[in-house]
């Protein structure tokens, strides 16, 4: 492998880390704060991809699509909060598990009722198509750096809003004690629903990003959903910081792996064994990850002790 090929996967594992990151961040933040298991935050990636995908199809305008994204999936979010999530509070995990499952199932049918059953297609904008020369004469997809670009800058303000505001304050709050802060004044069901929302649109924006890359289909947010979980489980349930560190490990694990396994088998076996047995390795390196942090931190990298 080239020092060229080498720094391009590199971009593409940061690319599919900080997508992960926007995915992760609202999953963990919903766990940590609501102690709710949310099988449906995939398909809230979905609403804001096809959602993207029909205002980008009726103005052309690819700023309105990503607003579009984030304004639908907040609501939609907002909405299953107080409609549905609200009563399982109190319940068991298994009882979440269930009714966000058939969230998915709805999701899924009501969106395929609504945009049909073929995908849509969600075009890159003009100024930011084509490739970029970076240093070193490597030449990288212009949209893929802005990817990179808006998740970590998405990435500043979310620490920014967790550190520095009433907001973050009170979702610190309400990781350590949700009793506390209700006895103490704050009115937990509108932070729940503000939690929620939050993470929907950061999920909303994900897809509206992937689906200029990928074609914008039904289900295509449960294989991202697995991944987003692992992130959560690799970073700490509740840390942000956790979902960063985490999100950018599975990115770079997952792309390097899938492009340096073949090659190093390939100097002992054929190439048709190389290329089939790295493939599988590669898809299972995330979990391996996964597998070897929660040997030496069980609450994960960052997550507080249980």
């Amino acid at each position: 492998m080239t020092i060229l090929l080498f720094v391009e996967q590199v971009l593409n594992g940061l690319q599919f880390g900080v997508m992960l990151f926007l995915m992760a961040a609202g999953l963990t933040l919903v766990f940590g704060v609501m102690g709710l298991i949310n099988l449906a935050h995939g398909s809230l990636y979905m609403v804001g991809a096809f959602a993207a995908a029909a205002v980008a199809g009726w103005t052309g305008s690819f700023g309105l699509a990503l607003i579009a994204a984030l304004a639908a999936a907040a609501a939609a979010g907002a909405l299953i909060e107080l409609v549905v999530i609200r009563r399982l509070y109190a319940r068991d995990h298994l009882d979440q598990v269930l009714a966000t499952f058939a969230l998915i199932l709805i999701l899924s049918e009501g969106t395929r009722w609504v945009f049909g059953s073929f995908p849509l297609y969600l075009d890159v904008p003009v100024y930011l198509s084509g490739p970029v020369t970076l240093p070193g004469g490597i030449q990288y997809p212009l949209y893929r750096l802005a990817i990179i670009a808006v998740g970590l800058a998405v990435a500043a303000a979310l620490f920014a809003l967790i550190a520095k505001t009433r907001l973050g304050i009170q979702i610190r709050a309400g990781e350590a004690d949700r009793e506390m802060i209700a006895a103490l004044g704050v009115d937990i069901s509108k932070l729940y629903t503000a939690v929620f929302a939050l993470g929907a649109a950061l999920a909303g924006l994900a897809g509206a990003l992937v689906g200029a890359i990928q074609s914008v289909q039904v289900g295509m947010g449960e294989p991202v959903l697995i991944l987003a979980f692992v992130v959560v489980v690799i970073g700490g349930i509740g840390s942000i910081k956790g979902a960063f560190v985490g999100a950018l490990l599975v990115g770079m694990t997952d792309t390097l792996g899938g492009v340096l396994l073949p090659q190093v088998f390939g100097l002992v076996m054929a190439p048709s064994e190389a290329a089939a047995l790295g493939a599988s390795l590669s898809s299972m390196s995330i979990y391996i990850l996964m597998a070897a942090v929660l040997v030496v931190r069980p609450s994960g990298l960052f997550g507080a002790a249980a």
